[in-house]
């Protein structure tokens, strides 16, 4: 069965969204934690890295047919925009939340 485009490029938005959040999530546990939580946020920040070297290695450099037809630039600019997204929507929903809870 042969992946369809749309499924790889699921898998490199997934991939992608994956690695900018640990590597974000990372970066905050390693600057603002103590003791073992600095370096689990710092071993977060290389599995970010790494993930999203691999996403870049996998759509700009690989021969592997699948990637090739998937467009970097637009990987990267849908998984932000979905990030920003998600974020905007959960903290309205959060916002609305803490105001009803709060108000009871």
């Amino acid at each position: 069965m042969a992946l369809e485009i749309w499924s790889v490029e699921f898998l490199s938005l997934v991939i992608l969204a994956f690695g900018i959040v640990m590597l974000l999530a990372g970066a905050l546990a390693a600057g603002f934690g103590h003791g073992k939580a600095r370096g689990y946020g710092g071993l977060m920040c290389v599995i970010g890295v790494v993930l999203i070297g691999i996403l870049i290695w996998l759509c700009g450099y690989s021969d592997i047919s699948a990637f090739n037809d998937v467009s970097l630039w637009d990987v990267f600019m849908d998984g932000i925009i979905n990030l920003l997204g998600i974020l905007v929507g959960a903290l309205i929903a959060v916002g609305i939340f803490l105001v009803v809870v709060l108000k009871s």
